[in-house]
């Protein structure tokens, strides 16, 4: 090991916690679930996971992933043109181009693998791909890494989208991105607003719906039904990681003819091993089972509306919104991890996050809700943050 690297980044890790932002790693000694075993602390109160449905410890995906390892093993151990692609595969992309809308869907080991593989494989120097700036940072490395031109625009700022499609009308090809829900802030893109710019300059839309797949829309199938736009939207990337399942693996959705052009030159589809066998099961029996329970979609919009109501009658001031990311504002990144320990010490585990996830200045608290959570587990919650909140000055 080269000593003088050891020596700067320890010293960098050490400066992280005399500043009071070093992240500590929590472990838990059993599935993920609205209350999980978590070592050294007994059982928590989840409300900092991504697992928005309570599908992660489903008797169901598990069974489905289960049967998955058993029918063909652990992995493909290739990547897929070569040796690696399963029916299963092709059954569970085709389950996933229903549940968003589109023609056809292509499986990534992560949401970061496909939104990285989509500018570079379909864009070059006579394209431009103009990019939200709260985009997630998988979207902005991906824009970084492709050969497009490159703009962006304040968020959700319809008015500067439109300048910018105004003056790259000489584009071959202009790709619009945007997240559906934005991660950090809650808050959902201007989707309506933005087709209709897209369609005014012929250009292409392309929705990361991470946090919008399984979570909204009547049928949780996301962003565009949110607002009744399935069918609009021409080009998907989501996740098999948060609400279907929450194992891990991605996937772009989209027309034939993009799917197909991945297959052939999408670097990260063409260099990375299939998605296991079990994540795959278990993501299929995921999507069936949201398609049979829309039901679960309208308790976590309940469960959202309630939690959020709490948090303001005990003095809290969540940022606005309608989805189940519930960001309080702090500040300082110190205040929001020192909030987040006092917060475990009682029982909930909810994240701080600060600089470089957020701006400076902008360090949160981050809550996230689940249909699994019960009213018990919400007002256990809030009754936490209240004392914390009295406890280091906050309400």
């Amino acid at each position: 090991m080269n000593e003088g690297l050891a020596r700067r980044l320890g010293a960098e890790t050490a400066r992280f916690r005399e500043e009071g932002v070093y992240k500590r790693l929590n472990h838990l000694e059993g599935p993920q679930g609205p209350r999980v075993r978590m070592e050294g602390r007994g059982e928590v109160l989840v409300l900092s996971s991504n697992d928005y449905l309570g599908l992660a410890s489903r008797p169901e995906v598990i069974a489905g992933a289960k049967a998955a390892l058993d029918r063909h093993g652990a992995g493909t151990a290739s990547v897929r043109f070569i040796c690696g692609t399963l029916a299963l595969h092709r059954e569970l992309e085709a389950a996933l181009a229903r549940l968003v809308g589109t023609a056809a869907a292509l499986t990534y080991v992560s949401c970061w693998a496909a939104n990285e593989g989509l500018p570079a494989s379909v864009l070059d120097e006579e394209d431009v791909v103009i990019s939200d700036a709260l985009n997630h940072a998988s979207i902005i490395d991906s824009v970084r890494l492709c050969r497009a031109q490159r703009r962006v625009f304040p968020h959700s700022d319809m008015a500067a989208l439109d300048e910018a499609l105004r003056e790259t009308r000489g584009a071959r090809t202009r790709l619009v991105a945007t997240d559906g829900v934005f991660s950090m802030d809650g808050d959902t893109a201007r989707l309506p607003d933005i087709v209709e710019l897209a369609r005014k300059h012929d250009a292409v839309v392309w929705v990361d719906d991470s946090h919008a797949t399984g979570v909204l829309g009547p049928r949780g199938r996301g962003t565009a039904e949110h607002y009744g736009l399935i069918g609009e939207v021409d080009v998907v990337t989501s996740t098999l990681g948060k609400a279907l399942g929450g194992a891990a693996g991605g996937f772009t959705a989209g027309p034939a003819e993009v799917v197909d052009y991945l297959v052939q030159r999408s670097r990260p589809q063409l260099f990375s091993n299939a998605l296991p066998p079990a994540v795959a099961g278990g993501a299929l029996a995921a999507v069936g089972w949201l398609e049979a329970h829309p039901e679960a979609v309208a308790r976590l919009g309940e469960n959202t509306r309630y939690c959020r109501a709490r948090l303001s009658e005990i003095g809290f001031r969540p940022m606005e919104g309608d989805t189940p990311i519930v960001p309080i504002l702090l500040g300082e990144t110190s205040k929001a991890i020192r909030c987040s320990e006092r917060l475990l010490d009682r029982g909930v585990f909810v994240t701080g996050f600060g600089y470089p996830v957020v701006p400076q200045g902008t360090a949160r608290i981050r809550c996230q809700i689940s249909a699994a959570h019960t009213r018990e587990d919400l007002d256990f919650a809030c009754e936490a943050f209240r004392k914390v909140g009295v406890e280091l000055g906050l309400t």
